[in-house]
């Protein structure tokens, strides 16, 4: 009868064996286990082993003719023989080598005579639910085997594929524990947490379940156990199962700290190791069947995948917050990574078809998600209508929060370049349209820089408003020199930000600065330097109206020191700026104030009425400046006590 799956016999050679010539004259093949002790000289033949040896031939001559009647008494004798076995190895550890054979012609025995039964010669029935009887106790066997070897895997989270030698060719070519002995002493193949010896007897095994009709036991026992093996992987990693709805109910800092990077890591680590050692174990298990090999693979793997992209679904369709942008993300760049290398891990299949779809559906609801949080920035500047002035003109929150937000988004530019562009609803639109807010009419710009855009253009409307809360025209201008120079820095420091911005938009928020810094000039110091003018202090004869002289350096001294009174308290954090105010007032107000003095201070009578009407000498004026801006109000009465 032939069936390409029937291993080699070991036993073919026994009938070689059957001259009175002695062992030396036979020749046994190289992969043949070592002959029964029936075949050993003649001399010191035991006549049990020889009996043993004989029924072993008969069964042999009758699964491999046809043509062979089958004898029921040695049928009799040849399964009490596998009983016997099977109760040696139920209580002691026997000969499983040996077993493995029987085994197999039990397997031929029964397909023989059922396949063309002759219940003539066989007298009854009966004897063919005794060989399926023997079977099953024996399939039994070899299937609790194989569940005690499968859980007995080693394989832990730093189990790596660079350490695992891929020997299947051995297995495959059918090579025995005993050769394996003999050949590779040496070795310390490795396959995912098996010895190669254990794997080798788990591939013996499964090998002789499927030929005797006992796939899906085999089966079956194989996915519980490897499904077990890599639930407690996921487990060391730190990711456990968790639903849709439990996604729901669980604060974000939780899923934050702890879930969604264990998250990250297992879909890495899965990707990039463990589904290649599954495959890897399984195909060598399973070498001679490769569509069995690649279906379990594909199953197991598959229930894996799911609940990560389960998870990653449900992070997507969670509620919504600005802090959830990053963590969603990161999970949309592990999913990007590690997809293309698990594709040559699954063969074409329906189960790979459904991967490829379930994970196209995690990317984009993702995506979506990614784009909504983003979006929603805007939401959250319009809502800022506070009316209460920050004091001192400082930089507001909001600022600070919306550029410490962007510019750590940007530094997930290209990934939300990528979101932006394959998952945002245009409802039609061009996603490359300019939508009037490109510097440069020729610059095409990805829809993320044209929502960044808007972000800006909207806090930039949202400031002006806040600089109206203020009463004071000078210190309206100190607020939106604060911001714009603070937006403008973060800008320049963050590379990824600049260069979605370009160099126009700076250029031209550093020219409102500059602006801003000109009204500033105008409101408080334009002002201060009018009561240095000449006008009205008409010289006659030599002289000047005195009167007129004394108002003008009584108005400077009031107007500057109310200034310094006010604007002490105003606030500039950023040093270069305060630098360059300070440098700018002085550079105004010091030349002109000097000359004024040396012009007039002769026509005020020397002595009680100088002291009276000259209060600050131009030394005294730049050490007040300087204190300008510190966001602590000064009293020079205190000062100069």
């Amino acid at each position: 009868m032939e069936n390409n799956d029937i291993p080699e016999e070991k036993s073919s050679s026994a009938g070689d064996a059957k001259t009175e010539v002695g062992l030396e004259e036979a020749t046994v093949p190289e992969e043949t286990p070592p002959p029964p002790p029936s075949q050993v000289d003649d001399n010191h033949e035991d006549p049990d082993k020889s009996d043993l040896n004989k029924i072993y031939e008969e069964i042999d001559r009758i699964v491999t003719n046809d043509n062979a009647a089958p004898a029921e008494s040695v049928v009799d004798e040849f399964l009490d023989v596998i009983e016997e076995k099977i109760a040696k190895l139920e209580k002691e550890d026997h000969d499983r080598h040996a077993f493995l054979e029987s085994v197999t012609r039990v397997s031929k025995l029964y397909m023989s005579i059922v396949k063309d039964p002759k219940p003539e010669e066989i007298g009854t029935a009966s004897i063919i639910n005794r060989i399926g009887s023997v079977q099953q106790r024996a399939m039994a066997y070899l299937e609790e085997e194989f569940r005690s070897l499968l859980e007995d895997s080693k394989t832990t989270v730093d189990d790596t594929s660079d350490n695992i030698i891929n020997d299947q060719n051995s297995i495959s070519d059918g090579g025995d524990d005993n050769n394996y002995n003999n050949n590779n002493s040496d070795e310390t193949t490795i396959f995912p947490g098996y010895p190669r010896d254990v794997v080798l007897r788990m591939n013996k095994i499964a090998k002789e379940m499927i030929f005797g009709g006992y796939e899906s036991e085999c089966c079956e026992v194989y996915m519980i156990a490897r499904r077990n093996a890599l639930e407690e992987i996921l487990q060391r990693l730190g990711f456990e199962k968790i639903s849709v709805d439990d996604i729901q109910k669980t604060h974000w800092e939780s899923l934050e700290r702890e879930i969604a990077p264990a998250w990250i890591k297992t879909f890495r680590q899965c990707a990039t190791v463990h589904f290649a050692d599954e495959r890897i174990l399984a195909e060598a298990v399973f070498s001679d069947h490769p569509s069995i090999a690649a279906s379990l693979f594909s199953n197991l793997a598959r229930g894996v995948v799911i609940q990560l992209l389960d998870f990653a679904q449900g992070i997507a369709m969670s509620k919504r917050s600005a802090e959830k942008l990053f963590k969603t993300l990161d999970m949309y760049e592990t999913l990007c990574d590690m997809v293309p290398k698990m594709d040559g891990l699954f063969p074409a299949d329906e189960c790979s078809a459904e991967l490829k779809t379930e994970t196209s559906l995690a990317l984009s609801r993702l995506g979506e998600a990614a784009i909504c949080i983003f979006c929603d920035l805007e939401n959250s500047i319009k809502a800022d209508n506070g009316r209460t002035p920050v004091p001192g003109g400082a930089v507001h929150p909001l600022t600070r929060y919306t550029m410490n937000y962007l510019k750590y988004a940007c530094e997930y530019k290209d990934t939300l370049e990528q979101v932006f562009k394959e998952h945002s609803r245009t409802d039609g639109d061009d996603p490359y349209e300019n939508d009037g807010v490109s510097e440069n009419p020729n610059d095409l710009q990805s829809p993320f820089s044209v929502q960044l855009m808007r972000v800006m253009d909207l806090l930039d409307c949202n400031l002006e408003g806040k600089s109206k809360l203020y009463k004071d025209v000078a210190l309206s201008s100190i607020f939106m020199m604060n911001n714009g120079r603070y937006i403008l820095q973060k800008i320049k420091t963050s590379m990824e930000i600049n260069c979605l911005m370009g160099d126009t938009w700076c250029r031209r928020r550093s020219s409102e600065l500059r602006q801003f810094h000109k009204n500033y000039q105008r409101e408080t110091w334009s002002k201060l330097l009018g009561c240095l003018g000449h006008e009205g202090l008409n010289v006659v004869n030599g002289k000047v109206a005195k009167p007129v002289l004394k108002e003008r350096f009584k108005s400077f001294n009031a107007m500057f020191e109310e200034i310094h009174r006010t604007q002490s308290s105003w606030v500039v954090s950023d040093e270069q700026m305060q630098s360059e105010l300070r440098v700018s007032i002085t550079a105004v107000v010091i030349p002109a104030y000097r000359a004024f003095l040396g012009r007039y201070s002769q026509y005020l009578d020397a002595g009680r009425q100088t002291e009276k009407y000259i209060k600050f000498q131009p030394e005294d004026l730049e050490t007040y400046i300087d204190e300008l801006f510190e966001g602590n109000p000064l009293s020079m009465v205190r000062r100069k006590q």
